[in-house]
């Protein structure tokens, strides 16, 4: 199976893992040397339980009251996130033990692992996983969600048996793309739900071994909340929320720009997600992964551009869109023809 869809199928079953994720790196927990100390374990600052060291590139934003996808909570039972304007209640008695990773340089985030806790034997083997997929910078040939969930399906592994290929749906009086799918060794069933908001195909991914776990889930998922574009092949935002056009960093949308200096050279992709306001400033802007200095001298660069303001009924409106700086992440390989794997 393709490297990028193992990486992004390690999700579905990251909430049983034992490892332990950080969100952001801590320079407090960094090891200190002092002399010769890999000689010496005892010279060696313990990292706290919980925190995971992260060396190099990480999310960051210009400011700290514009929500951005990886700002998601899970609060008395209750899972948040303030960008895709989600809001819903977990089961009863589940838990969000971990949290996810930073997102990565493809823009590929986990909001949230939730599952029983680790005493409750019955349902010990259930777990859904919330992620997101920036759709400006997904390494799978996908335009859109749906797309990706047709992807996704297309390219199990050959153990892997689909129970129901990808089929419109309806959760919460929002339009989402279901598909399932099966492990006959490991006895255990994957429900995926996908749709878009904000160009990202957000899903929420069910893994169990009891089925009749499914209808009780999806009880508690009606209840949700979320934008009102949420569609498999929409979340194009508006409203309330930014317009998002794909690729509006174009030439012929640019009135001025500066282009940014950096101290040193990396190799490394820097996708960067900006909102434009009404006067085509830019007003904010959220580098998924980057290194500190890379992100200074973006910033420094990209509150210089102008862009034509974007007009919706002939009046101005706010525009997020993606720019991509340095080498481009690997894509995956193009979808070979759907076959129908039983």
């Amino acid at each position: 199976m393709n490297s990028q869809l193992v990486y992004f199928l390690f999700f579905v079953v990251i909430s049983v893992s034992p490892t332990v994720w950080g969100q952001t790196p801590s320079s407090e927990s960094a090891p200190k040397s002092s002399g010769n100390s890999s000689n010496n374990p005892q010279s060696l600052t313990k990292i706290p339980p919980g925190v995971i060291l992260i060396k190099g590139a990480w999310s960051s934003a210009t400011d700290s009251v514009t929500p951005v996808p990886e700002d998601a909570t899970v609060v008395k039972g209750i899972f948040s996130d303030p960008y895709f304007g989600m809001r819903y209640t977990l089961p009863p008695d589940w838990i969000q033990e971990y949290e996810g990773p930073p997102p990565s340089e493809s823009g590929r985030y986990v909001l949230a692992q939730i599952g029983p806790p680790d005493t409750d034997k019955k349902n010990a083997a259930a777990s859904m996983v919330i992620t997101a997929q920036d759709m400006f910078f997904t390494p799978f040939p996908a335009s859109n969600a749906q797309e990706l969930a047709h992807y996704l399906r297309d390219h199990l592994q050959a153990d892997y048996r689909v129970e129901q290929s990808p089929t419109p749906a309806e959760i919460a009086g929002r339009a989402f793309t279901f598909f399932a799918y099966w492990s006959p060794v490991a006895q255990l069933h994957w429900y995926v739900w996908t749709t878009e908001i904000r160009c990202h195909a957000v899903q929420f991914i069910l893994t169990t071994r009891d089925t009749k776990q499914l209808q009780t889930l999806l009880l508690g998922m009606n209840k949700m909340t979320l934008l009102d574009d949420a569609s498999p092949t929409g979340g194009a935002g508006g409203g309330s929320v930014p317009v998002c056009i794909k690729d509006y960093a174009r030439d012929q949308n640019i009135i001025a720009r500066v282009e940014p200096v950096f101290s040193e050279h990396r190799f490394n992709p820097v996708p960067v997600r900006i909102i434009i306001d009404k006067d085509g400033k830019v007003k904010h802007i959220h580098f998924i992964s980057a290194f500190p200095e890379q992100a200074s001298a973006l910033t420094y660069a990209l509150m210089q551009w102008k862009f034509k303001p974007y007009r919706v009924n002939g009046q101005p409106v706010e525009v997020e869109s993606g720019i991509l700086f340095g080498r481009a992440p690997r894509t995956a390989a193009p979808p070979a023809a759907r076959s129908a794997i039983k």
